[in-house]
This record gives C-alpha cells, structure tokens and sequence, in this order.
C-alpha cells in the first residue's frame, strides 16, 4: 500500500489537514497523521540545537520506516532539521512552506514575512531567501515577529491573537509586494487580509496541499 505521512507539532493542525487533503490524496493512498506535539514546545524553550535535529530526523525516519513514500512536515520551526533529515531519509520531505516560499519569491523582489513565534521567524527568513537564490532572484526580507499574539492564542483569547497578527500583516503588507503568513496556525487570516490589501497574500497549507495533489497527479 502506498503511503504519506503528515508530521505535525500542534495537535489543531491534524484535522485541518485531514479535511484539506480529503478528495486530493488518490484512492488507494493511506494517510497517516504523527503527532509530537513535544517538539515544537522543546525548540521554543531551548532553541535550535543538535538534540532538536536527531528528534526531528527520527520522527521523519520513523515515518519512513512504516513505509511513507511522501513525508510532508507541518512544521515551520523545524525547517533546518529538516535539510539534515533529507539527507538521511530516502523518501522525498516536503516543508509546509516550501511551496509556500517558492510562489512569494516569484511574486515580486520585496517580501514580508509574518510570524509569531521566534522559533519560526530565522527559518522562514532563510527558506525565502533559499528559494530565492535557486531562482536566481534578488529579494529583500522583512521577517515580522508579532508580540504576544502566539500566547494569546495559546491562551484561548484567538480574537486577541487574530486583531495583533492582522495589525501587523497589514503594516508589513504596506512596505512589501507580497505578504507571507510564516505558520499554518495563521491561514485562516489569509482571506480577510487579502480583502484588506492590494498586496497578495500568501498561506502554506493550501499550497502545500496542491504541492500534493501535483506529486500524487505525476505519478
């Protein structure tokens, strides 16, 4: 049986993308969820460092140890660690926002980024410019740290976390051609930004999602 394996770090996201890759995955592909929730915890308290990377290249070979032919990480935060476990797993690894990140590179020179953790704010930043230089393009970066929000939304206060993010993205949006949401806890602020800007505005799970139906459609 073929298999892809989804590899998160918040719990909320394992539904969301049940839901998104409904009808996208082919029949006849099992759909596996992974959860370690510790993970993302871990690197917010200590910082990145070489425990974080062995974590995140045994929970990649762990899925593909059960067989995952695709492994897709939901995970911006552990962006880096991912390069290192692309090294030692054989199964092709798709970052959430590497779709993400190549799409704002091709949409003009000038680009924002929105975060509101720390942990996500250098690996974004590096993944834009990354794609960047593989497309041979010059780009300036403006990676956004939102105070307060991600506790907010840790917290239960999702209106407070939603006005600080949407504040911000519309201040970034003002310098920027392009507007990145850097997490897939920000997506659904896309739509409402996107009414409320001329500038494009960009979330990585449906472009990580229509990365996979692209991979599953080529065969």
């Amino acid at each position: 049986m073929r298999r892809l394996a989804v590899l998160h770090t918040v719990g909320m996201l394992v539904d969301r993308f049940k839901g998104l890759l409904a009808g996208v995955v082919p029949t006849g592909v099992d759909v596996v969820h992974m959860l370690d929730e510790s993970l993302l915890r871990d690197l917010m308290r200590d910082g990145a460092g070489p425990e974080i990377t062995r974590r995140v290249v045994a929970f990649a070979t762990q899925a593909a140890d059960a067989g995952a032919e695709l492994i897709v990480f939901t995970c911006s935060s552990t962006s880096p660690a991912i390069d290192t476990a692309r090294q030692v797993v054989r199964a092709p690894i798709l970052k959430i926002d590497d779709p993400m990140a190549a799409r704002a590179v091709e949409l003009g020179p000038r680009i924002g980024i929105v975060c509101t953790t720390s942990s996500t704010r250098g690996p974004s930043e590096a993944l834009v410019r990354d794609h960047a230089a593989k497309a041979g393009r010059d780009v300036a970066v403006e990676a956004l740290l939102v105070p307060g929000a991600f506790d907010a939304l840790q917290a239960g206060r999702r209106d407070e976390h939603d006005r600080l993010v949407s504040a911000a993205a519309l201040e970034v949006a003002g310098r920027n051609d392009v507007l990145v949401l850097a997490q897939a806890s920000l997506a659904h602020l896309a739509e409402p930004l996107a009414a409320a800007t001329p500038r494009p505005v960009l979330s990585s799970p449906p472009l990580c999602v229509e990365a996979i139906r692209r991979h599953y459609a080529a065969g």
